[in-house]
């Protein structure tokens, strides 16, 4: 049984100080996923919160079939989509600029991320939720309510634009 299981387990028999163990393990993917998809770091903070308040209230209905990841991503989505629409921001990430540490670690990266910009919406969310979360196929196509194919067809004609882009740029 992993960790996540146990605490899962553990909650859904009333320990509720296992709540602080188990945001502590996504805090930080959740965040990076809400910068990605809000205008700002504040708003992303706030999506986070509002994120694990939903998981929290709703987690007695939650039913555990090894798949809490997704699920938290699939809340996180919704949460993104609802405060983009409160705030009615023009665009989320098109002149976003990616300033989080785990960013900017390298050239390379920065021409990944100007890359995966080029793309289409759809594309870009699952090549997003795929290198940059390492999410699964499952677990993209759970966040992004499309089937498991076409998640995998939509991850390999990004990979084959952005392969052609690399390419015309040696």
């Amino acid at each position: 049984m992993t960790r996540e299981n146990e605490l899962l387990h553990l909650i859904k028999k009333g320990d509720a100080s296992c709540w602080d163990e188990l945001i502590s393990m996504y805090y930080e993917d959740i965040l990076r996923y809400c910068i990605y998809h809000t205008s700002d770091r504040e708003t992303a903070e706030d999506a986070v919160q509002e994120t694990f308040l939903k998981v929290i209230r709703y987690f007695p209905q939650y039913q555990s079939r090894g798949k809490f990841r997704g699920f938290l991503y699939k809340v996180a989505s919704n949460t993104c989509t609802d405060l983009w629409r409160k705030r009615g921001a023009v665009s989320l990430t098109e002149d976003m600029e990616f300033q989080e540490t785990g960013y900017a670690r390298s050239e390379a990266e920065v021409n990944f991320q100007y890359m995966v910009r080029s793309l289409s919406e759809e594309l870009r969310e699952v090549v997003y939720l795929k290198f940059a979360q390492e999410l699964t196929l499952r677990e993209i196509s759970m966040v992004t309510q499309i089937p498991m194919r076409t998640v995998q067809s939509r991850l390999r004609r990004a990979l084959k634009i952005m392969k052609k882009e690399m390419e015309g740029e040696v």
